[in-house]
């Protein structure tokens, strides 16, 4: 019979809260593997968007795991912290005394440590909110990532020293107390990743809100265009991107998970040779 316990700490895990601050949460998908493996497995990271439906992303990503031998670790940052109408703090990185880079970093280490995964390096993909968490979280960790895959984000910090954080990221290092290491960022494989029916604009040119800086819109109007532009970025500083548009899809996270594993299966077979 299946241990009590340890029933809930393999395959779908049930949700923990992170032992550093129990405000947040994750969840993993751990792979079979032998009960005295030694060698430990590598990670992904797949970070939710607005929704906050990282269960379902971690499910999306159990194939993949057992294929390739990787763990896949969900946070959870819930809405409201703070502020109880607040739904997009998280993808600022900063706000009020919360680093969510450093969050996330705890929770890696945390998994790492209770599990037996290789977290020196990981993968890192988000979609919409995810998406924009993950581009601002490379500029701050590239040395931590393993390859980071950029999805639609709606707001996107351009690497651009002449525009304030977050349209740019003027005033970055008197902000999170670091430069952006570009040469660091140039080592890590890079995908952005969008649907070609990306192009509904209700939700990402809304201003008045908090999540809204005058000039985001000097990005483009849609996620497809401000995607575009976040690349041409990347490449004028020497960051290579693999730009993927897929075919027949829209504003959905799921839609583009196919091509976000076949990104990942590259950089972990190292078929993916830079």
């Amino acid at each position: 019979m299946p241990d009590p316990q340890g029933f809930y700490l393999t395959g779908r895990t049930t949700v923990f809260a992170s032992r550093d601050d129990q405000r947040f949460s994750y969840c993993l998908y751990l792979p079979a593997r032998e009960a005295d493996a030694t060698v430990k497995v590598p990670l992904v990271v797949i970070m939710h968007g607005t929704g906050r439906t990282n269960v379902a992303y971690r499910d999306a990503f159990a194939d993949f795991a057992e294929k390739h031998g990787c763990a896949i670790l969900a946070p959870l940052f819930p809405a409201g912290i703070g502020d109880p109408e607040d739904l997009h703090n998280f993808k600022f990185i900063s706000y009020g005394d919360i680093r969510f880079d450093r969050v996330l970093l705890a929770i890696v280490a945390e998994v790492g440590e209770r599990f037996g995964i290789d977290t020196e390096r990981f993968c890192l993909h988000g979609f919409s909110g995810g998406g924009q968490f993950t581009h601002r979280f490379f500029y701050l960790h590239p040395e931590r990532l393993s390859a980071v895959s950029i999805g639609a984000p709606g707001r996107v910090t351009l690497l651009d020293g002449s525009r304030p954080w977050w349209l740019g990221t003027d005033g970055f290092a008197e902000r999170f107390g670091r430069d952006i290491d570009v040469e660091r960022m140039r080592e890590v494989p890079v995908q952005m990743v969008v649907g070609d029916r990306d192009v509904e604009t209700w939700e990402i040119n809304n201003p008045g809100h908090s999540n809204w800086m005058d000039g985001a819109e000097l990005a483009g109007r849609t996620r497809i265009e401000r995607l575009h532009t976040l690349a041409e970025s990347f490449r004028a500083a020497g960051i290579a991107v693999r730009l993927d548009v897929v075919p027949g899809v829209d504003h959905n996270g799921h839609g583009v998970l196919p091509a976000v594993k076949d990104f990942f299966a590259g950089v972990l077979t190292g078929e993916l040779i830079r």
